[in-house]
């Protein structure tokens, strides 16, 4: 199957992206398409390796998730055209398609998708034409996200935790001498880290090189005596720090 030559070699290719804002929590709602487990579970494994979505923290990851919505498409149909501009990343849950790009006029054949694959994860960053074209080889189940959506995800998130961090910085002693703008570079050096109830963040005797601000949950804290056995000392909720001098 061949489609069409649709694309001009020698079009002029502009790129740009909207100028977006965050609502520091005024309006923003978060978008959710239900979807079962195994629904979510195929579009985490295909995005997990993609370069987009490796640095997501967990929230992030379950709003992209929630966002992303259902489309089915029939065999021979186009989902997206070179040339054509862009604004959905797809996520290929059921069927198989064929991606095509114009070569000295002629639609040459560079690569199929199936179940677990992902295509248009560029149209996430810029408003830019399409560099392929792909076609279903079959009856297709895709799960699509919008650019607008996921830049609003990212940007959303990144106030939001920006906003909490530089609150909780203002409340740590140790940084109680740094000017606001200098709290603000740390704000935007700390990320996110999950552990599991049950997890060591840190243990007695370690070389401590990591600051901990507690996002959420709490944190027993253990000192081991001279005979072996851990006795807990103290526990930590939300706001509480650990790990830098006291």
């Amino acid at each position: 199957m061949m489609p069409p030559p649709s694309y001009s070699r020698d079009r002029r290719i502009s790129v740009s992206a909207e100028s977006m804002a965050p609502t520091h929590g005024r309006d923003f709602i978060k978008k959710v398409v239900p979807k079962n487990e195994h629904q979510r579970t195929c579009i985490r494994n295909s995005i997990g390796n993609n370069f987009l979505f490796r640095n997501l923290d967990e929230e992030q990851y379950q709003d992209v998730i929630d966002a992303m919505v259902e489309k089915h498409m029939a065999a021979n149909e186009r989902v997206i055209e070179q040339g054509a501009v862009g604004d959905f990343f797809y996520v290929v849950e059921e069927g198989t398609l064929d991606c095509f790009i114009a070569k000295d006029g002629e639609q040459v054949k560079v690569t199929s998708y199936e179940a677990g694959g992902s295509f248009g994860e560029l149209a996430l960053m810029y408003n830019a034409p399409r560099a392929a074209t792909i076609v279903t080889t079959s009856g297709v189940v895709l799960w699509a996200l919008d650019r607008v959506t996921f830049r609003t995800i990212l940007m959303e998130n990144t106030s939001r935790k920006r906003r909490m961090y530089e609150s909780f910085l203002e409340e740590v002693h140790l940084l109680k001498s740094l000017k606001s703008y200098e709290r603000y570079k740390i704000a935007d050096a700390l990320e996110s880290v999950y552990f599991e109830e049950g997890d060591y963040v840190m243990k007695q005797g370690d070389v401590g090189d990591q600051f901990y601000i507690i996002e959420s949950g709490e944190a027993a804290f253990y000192k081991t005596d001279d005979e072996g056995a851990a006795h807990q000392v103290n526990k930590f909720c939300r706001g509480a720090y650990f790990g830098g001098r006291r």
